[in-house]
């Protein structure tokens, strides 16, 4: 017989799965949990708030390409850490939540007027994929394979798991139970697809004219950059990608259209024969796969690839729907293309797309160049910051304009280098997600692009950053309010004598913040002092906080913007 606590056994479930990170605030009642987890190889981040406690977990799994979990405590806590798991659900993050309930005897069912009876369960269901109460300890293990199932299938996403108080600290004997290794317990790739579907996708790709291959982030959690870029050049095909998946193709590509090059992007798909969508379910801001964004596919053959067939035909019909791994299938469609057609040359119509492309970055450099003769141009902070760090670092993007400046002028050259909540458009993430992101990648530097607007949701991460050894670097874009909301009050005629509501008090210095936190801070009037201040941040070898004083003028009219709106009219 070998008895454990129950606590220790959820430990050793989740370790079983391959978690290593739990983000989140600890209750008395969590104490048999936590205390087995460095004995388990698994690191546990205290957080400030348990909302923040899930972008931190979101950071970690985007980078680390695993599930990570996140604690919450009963009632309100819990209440807080699901709040997270939606913005987990809108970006497709396995994010595994766990919280305890108070005692069963009076919490299951709640009785009225019982302290914290809260039902979890019930609340995370429309935000999960998998919630559910454990209710008696035999059942753990089976419970976290299951949430754990649900979380990395298909489409990955959020868990819920809810637990009673006291049951954690109660003995059981493990003997009697099955702890079994992740492969053995959940598929981990389902593959390359079916091979006639495979050789249907080839022959449509050999015999188009003008291809174009347009990829999300499932080609991000496959890790299938590099098959991607391989299929691409040997078509000369049009490449695109999703937001949410920069990164998937270099920027700088000769065949890449950009996400604010909305003209010749919509033109080459338009133009296009045959589209191959790897990873993406062809949102609202991919103009959900329909003209004017894309061809009528009526004319146009779409080739899809998915691991999950729920996300295939969702807005777009197709004409072959593979669901696979995309790294399995596009090697495979690359071997069987490559065996059907030479490799071509340049793309055809290239030099007219592009004179587009030079005319739209004409016009986007002119918002570099905009002054009101106080603070700095938030293009050119963004382009500074870009340029000191270089390609190897990963950029976080949080705020509303701050977010436009980010896309327009941040260029992304490697995958899983990004990181931005772009279903959810989820303020206050940029921080908590930096932490994670640096956890994942110590190696790599890793700097948030924020404004004053979403850093004040979870600016107290801060410190969390500085106890967990993750110097990431945070650039907050100050214009005393509300950036995107003054933007919209002007685009609908309310000029600044409408603005009060969204404005915040002036002189707030958030670099002091930074120090009275033990990290590194400083602020930034000019743009002459950008460099050396991120240079300082960089030596110090702790968190930074860069108090960019930005243009408001320049701020409420940022680049983007129209598109922005445009986008979310189709």
């Amino acid at each position: 017989m070998t008895e454990i606590t129950v606590g220790e056994l959820l430990m050793q479930s989740l370790q079983a799965e391959g978690i290593d990170l739990i983000a989140g605030i600890i209750d008395g009642a969590h104490i048999p949990f936590v205390v087995h987890a460095e004995r388990y190889g698994v690191r546990y981040v205290n957080a400030h708030h348990e909302e923040a406690a899930v972008h931190i977990a979101e950071g970690y799994t985007r980078l680390a390409h695993r599930p990570a979990a996140a604690l919450g405590n009963p009632g309100p806590g819990g209440a807080n850490l699901i709040a997270g798991l939606s913005s987990a659900q809108g970006e497709g993050h396995p994010v595994i939540g766990i919280a305890c309930t108070r005692r069963s005897a009076v919490n299951n069912p709640a009785r009225d007027g019982a302290w914290q009876g809260t039902d979890l369960v019930a609340m995370a269901q429309p935000v999960t994929k998998y919630s559910a109460l454990i209710s008696r300890p035999e059942r753990a293990p089976e419970m976290v394979r299951a949430a754990v199932r649900a979380a990395t299938s298909g489409r990955p996403g959020p868990a819920f798991l809810a637990i009673p108080d006291e049951l954690l600290p109660q003995k059981i004997d493990a003997s009697k139970l099955r702890l079994t290794p992740a492969a053995n317990n959940r598929v981990l790739n389902v593959g390359a697809g079916d091979p006639a579907l495979i050789r249907q996708a080839a022959e449509l790709l050999a015999a188009s004219q003008r291809p174009f291959i347009y990829a999300g982030k499932g080609v991000l959690w496959a890790g299938a950059s590099a098959e991607l870029m391989a299929l691409g050049d040997h078509l000369a095909a049009g490449l695109g990608n999703s937001v949410g998946a920069r990164g998937v193709v270099p920027e700088d590509h000769p065949h890449y259209f950009h996400i604010f090059d909305m003209q010749a992007g919509m033109m080459a798909r338009n133009a296009a024969d045959v589209v191959l969508v790897v990873g993406a379910r062809l949102g609202e801001y991919d103009g959900w796969g329909m003209p004017p964004a894309w061809g009528d596919p009526g004319r146009q053959k779409t080739i899809q690839i998915d691991v999950d067939p729920l996300s295939i035909g969702l807005n777009r019909p197709v004409d072959v729907a593979i669901v696979a791994d995309a790294r399995a299938a596009l090697a495979a469609l690359r071997a069987a293309v490559q065996a059907n057609t030479p490799a071509r040359g340049e793309m055809p119509d290239l030099a007219r797309y592009r004179e587009l492309s030079a005319a739209t970055l004409q016009g986007g450099m002119a918002y570099m160049t905009a002054s009101s003769g106080r603070g700095v141009n938030p293009g050119q902070m963004v382009m500074l910051v870009n340029q000191f760090f270089g390609e190897d670092a990963v950029t976080v993007l949080d705020g509303g304009n701050t977010v436009l400046w980010g896309v327009a002028f941040n260029p992304i050259l490697r995958p899983d280098s990004f990181l931005y909540s772009v279903q959810m458009g989820y303020l206050g993430t940029g921080l908590p997600m930096a932490i994670g992101a640096k956890l994942a990648a110590p190696e790599r530097p890793v700097y948030c692009i924020t404004g004053d607007g979403a850093l004040g949701f979870h600016v107290m991460e801060l410190e969390t950053a500085r106890r967990a050894g993750a110097a990431v670097i945070v650039v907050v874009a100050v214009d005393d309010a509300w950036g995107m909301e003054k933007t919209a009050y002007n685009f609908a005629g309310f000029g600044p004598e409408h603005h009060g509501p969204i404005e915040f008090t002036p002189g707030v210095r958030y670099d002091l913040m930074a120090q009275a936190m033990g990290c590194f801070g400083v602020k930034v009037d000019t743009i002459d002092e950008l460099a050396p201040a991120l240079q300082a941040a960089v030596q110090s070898g702790l968190p930074a906080m860069i108090h960019v004083a930005v243009d408001a003028a320049v701020n409420a009219d940022p680049v983007g913007f129209k598109e922005f709106r445009y986008a979310r009219t189709l």
